[in-house]
């Protein structure tokens, strides 16, 4: 157990950043293609936070001409280059799926003002 414990620990991220639901993040994402490989950057609203500790993971929302895509990113993968803070949003929810059926000005969050 403790060995695991270990494992888990070193292989954690230290430098991770504080989100929160709602936020308006950029994630700059390692992309493999053949022997060569580039980053690519995903900016989208945070939708939903799951687990704790080396499975943490975050799904962000953008719409990409007109279509709705979400991903789901492992907070502590060796593939998330980085995750830039763009804005705080103000929500009062843990989950935001009741984005997914609103579009235009009704899909925004409101920003946080600190």
């Amino acid at each position: 157990m403790d060995a695991l414990k270990l494992i888990s620990e070193s292989s954690m991220k230290k430098d991770v950043p504080v989100i929160q639901i709602g936020d308006t993040v950029k994630v700059n994402v390692k992309i493999k293609e053949g022997d060569k490989e580039r980053i690519q950057t995903f900016e989208g609203t945070v939708i939903a936070k799951k687990h704790g500790g080396i499975s943490e993971t975050f799904t962000v929302r953008r719409l990409s001409h007109g279509v709705g895509v979400e991903r789901v990113f492992p907070l502590h993968s060796p593939n998330v280059a980085s995750v830039e803070l763009v804005r705080n949003g103000h929500v009062r929810r843990a989950k935001l799926y009741y984005l997914r059926d609103r579009v235009g000005k009704a899909a925004k969050v409101k920003q946080k003002i600190r």
